[in-house]
């Protein structure tokens, strides 16, 4: 080896030394960074049989779209599992201490008891206040289950917001990358970039991609509907002045989002899950409130005692009534937002004991709806007569999901296992769910995460190979200054 070629060979080592060395202090800067990829500096020889290094960005494609498409599902799985949980402390939490089904058991202990001893008013004032507590546990309900859509309306804005910004970004984000791989330039950190905003943007809807070899990524959602394409489309809220029917839905290049369904939901991203709350559990859940409290005016119904047996039905409402109406509500129908409007009929703050004798739809000197006819203070035929209503099979409207026949103290419990069925079953897929994507996310990171002891190995042997080199200049830098003094 001539002392030129020496020379030559020592500044490149240095130069490619140097380039690895910054590589590797990059690697470990970004240690811990889920949205940075490895550099590796790969080694090569040019046509000329000189040697150059050459930067490559570590990846796995199918790892990343599998990892993708977990953050999808688990951010859907979760979001509705908060939402049933909100819904679930309406009722006080874990044991639902506070749902209606709980107030009723109450109530109707308070009626046997008054019924053991009818002319006790202390009891019968207990009773009432039990019969209050059934109606605020439906009205708080109710106010739960407004509360939930009107955040989830609120959330969904802010995510169509946040997923037409994300969009947004990631057009210039791959203009960039298609220009810089175009231009053959290092496009490491705007894929990175990239890679992190297709995450943030599986987190909101549902996502396949598609990577062309110039590096342009065109994304579609899970319905099919192209989310980008060379450029953003068009994600948009339709309906906001109530002129559709939820009040308002999302569409995508003009295809409309749709919800997911089920415990396990189907949903992938936050919308889809906020459009399951807000269209289908909730109102679900507040259909079935709202037949619970027909159920209770139906119960407590009082019919005209002068007529025949057989021409007394459907009765008036007696100590539960529509806020808003004085009349009995149609038969196994739901009516809208009832359980948010029943309240107790006021006269029973009055006179307590109209619950033994009825009366509250007596009208002027008329006694037509008085069951205890003759004052008797023993009479016990009315408060008998509603607690058997309460176990009596009644008829429920069946578009509520939990049967057309069932006792109204059957029908209460049913809701709460409808909800609780509900709750457990997008528990168990939340934790099946959080542990996929934990396992992605790590296989993904081992395969091109940065790896602190391999990225310090390796600066050990740059260090090696930069002593070597330094070396080597100092072996041609003894043997030129000795032809030098062989020269003078």
């Amino acid at each position: 080896m001539s002392l030129a070629s020496a020379i030559t060979t020592a500044q490149t080592i240095f130069s490619n030394t140097g380039k690895q060395t910054a590589i590797v202090s990059q690697n470990i800067a970004n240690v811990g960074n889920a949205d940075y990829s490895r550099r590796l500096a790969m080694m090569g020889v040019d046509n000329d049989g000189q040697p150059f290094l050459k930067v490559q960005r570590a990846q796995n494609e199918a790892l990343s779209k599998q990892n993708i498409a977990s953050i999808s599902d688990n951010s859907g799985q979760s979001r509705l599992l908060y939402g049933l949980q909100q819904i679930q402390s309406a009722f006080g939490g874990a044991d639902y201490p506070t749902a209606p089904a709980t107030y009723m058991t109450s109530f109707r202990s308070s009626l046997q008891t008054l019924a053991s001893s009818p002319s006790s008013i202390t009891i019968a004032r207990s009773a009432v206040s039990e019969a209050r507590d059934v109606a605020n546990a439906l009205n708080s309900a109710t106010t739960v289950l407004n509360d939930v859509k009107a955040t989830t309306d609120k959330e969904i804005g802010e995510q169509v917001t946040e997923l037409n910004e994300y969009l947004a970004a990631f057009e210039k984000t791959n203009n960039t990358v298609v220009s810089l791989v175009a231009n053959g330039k290092d496009a490491g950190d705007a894929l990175d970039k990239r890679d992190s905003l297709l995450k943030s943007i599986a987190a909101i809807v549902g996502i396949s991609t598609t990577t062309r070899a110039s590096m342009d990524t065109v994304i579609y959602t899970s319905d099919g509907s192209v989310l980008f394409e060379s450029s953003a489309r068009k994600v948009e809220l339709v309906g906001e002045d109530g002129s559709s029917s939820p009040p308002f839905h999302v569409e995508v290049d003009n295809e409309v989002l749709k919800a997911g369904t089920g415990g396990n939901t189907t949903a992938q991203g936050t919308l889809a899950a906020l459009f399951q709350l807000r269209d289908e559990v909730a109102p679900m859940m507040q259909k079935q409130l709202d037949e619970i409290a027909r159920g209770l005016i139906v119960a407590f119904r009082e019919t005209d005692q002068t007529l025949p047996v057989a021409d007394r039905e459907p009765g008036l409402p007696g100590l539960f009534l529509d806020g808003t109406s004085t009349d009995m509500p149609t038969a196994a129908t739901i009516s809208p937002g009832l359980a948010g409007r029943i309240s107790l009929n006021a006269a029973i703050d009055d006179n307590p004991m109209m619950l033994r004798d009825g009366g509250f739809n007596n009208t002027g000197t008329a006694t037509n709806y008085t069951y205890n006819t003759e004052n008797v203070a023993a009479f016990t035929g009315r408060l008998n007569g509603l607690i058997e209503e309460m176990g009596k099979p009644q008829a429920f409207d069946a578009t509520a999901e939990i049967g057309s026949t069932a006792t109204l103290m059957g029908y209460s419990s049913s809701s709460i296992g409808w909800i609780e069925q509900l709750r457990k079953a997008a528990t168990s897929a939340d934790e099946i769910k959080s542990a996929m994507l934990a396992q992605t996310s790590q296989t993904l990171s081992n395969e091109t995460g940065v790896s602190l002891d391999e990225e310090l190995s390796l600066m050990l042997d740059l260090e090696q190979s930069y002593k070597a080199s330094a070396k080597l200049m100092t072996t041609v830098d003894e043997m030129l200054k000795s032809l030098l003094d062989m020269v003078r």
